[in-house]
């Protein structure tokens, strides 16, 4: 009988649209499907972080129960940190189900993907304190303030390696199953969306009158700061991802075109981990023909 092939799952970033993650693990075990290791990147990375740990369905309950209040109260907007969000909260929530451990104490193999800001290298974090490495990858610049980690400045994995296909690869993996849930299908990047006024409005309420956005004018919502910032990160790691996958392509790669989900619309976990269950089955063919290729 043949060895079983070691599969590598690398979980790519997008913000919000990373809780997609869960939905396609959640597909993944139920076709029996046991990784061997997991590389994540941004959101990829507390995902794949709660999978190595056997914490993922106390994520995904916790993620399910965010609502946009509780999402509000992590919020830091003196900007003095950094980034509009201090971040500890959303990285640092594996914590209250033991897994402020060491990254060598994980079930499964993990590593995460952060970003030198010094630098601009990529820093792959595979041992040492957990969160702290985690709390790095999710670093979005200018929304959650930056990690400071073994003396370096840390921001968001995806500015360098939107979805970890080589970290899977380079620690071993014979299968790679990659996930990107900020895909862009339609092409479109910023989509406007009435419905994100409220927060953005409550958000706004507490800046000076001079940092506010303009009000909704008859032509629509326009883009706001935090909107502008998370647009202008997906056009460039796209590009990025898409280049690097022409290099490096992974055995099977899962697509989840999350556009009309914001990137800080953590409390919208139903309809991303929905989205990614949806994108794990339409891709199940793959995903067998791949385990089963010699």
């Amino acid at each position: 009988m043949a060895r079983p092939k070691t599969v590598g799952l690398a979980l790519g970033s997008g913000g919000a649209r990373g809780w997609a993650h869960l939905g396609v693990l959640s597909v993944l075990e139920e076709m029996g499907v046991s990784p061997g290791l997991i590389a994540g990147c941004s959101m990829g990375a507390l995902v794949g972080a709660a999978a190595a740990g056997g914490v993922r369905d106390e994520l995904e309950d916790w993620a399910r129960g965010l609502t946009q209040a509780k999402f509000l109260g992590m919020l830091d907007l003196r900007f003095a940190g950094g980034g509009l969000v201090a971040g500890r909260e959303i990285a640092s929530v594996l914590g209250q189900w033991g897994l402020e451990c060491e990254i060598g104490a994980l079930d499964i193999p993990f590593a995460c993907v952060a970003t030198n800001l010094e630098n601009g290298r990529e820093v792959w974090l595979d041992e040492g304190p957990l969160l702290p490495a985690v709390r790095a990858s999710v670093s979005i610049p200018g929304l959650f303030a930056p990690q400071k980690l073994g003396g370096r400045w840390l921001v968001d994995g995806g500015l360098t390696n939107p979805v970890p296909i080589s970290v899977a690869r380079a620690k071993g993996a014979e299968v790679i199953i990659a996930v990107n849930p900020n895909a862009k299908p339609s092409g479109r990047v910023w989509v406007p969306e009435p419905a994100r006024e409220g927060l953005w409005d409550r958000i706004t309420a507490s800046l000076p009158e001079a940092l506010r956005p303009e009000p909704v004018s008859e032509d629509g919502p326009k883009p706001q700061g935090a909107d502008v910032v998370a647009a202008s990160i997906d056009m460039m790691m796209e590009y990025l991802r898409r280049t690097r996958a022409a290099a490096d392509p992974a055995d099977v790669t899962i697509e989840i075109d999350l556009s009309e989900l914001s990137t800080m619309s953590f409390f919208e976990a139903d309809a991303a981990i929905a989205a990614g269950r949806a994108a794990a089955e339409e891709a199940r063919p793959r995903i067998e023909a791949a385990l089963t290729a010699a």
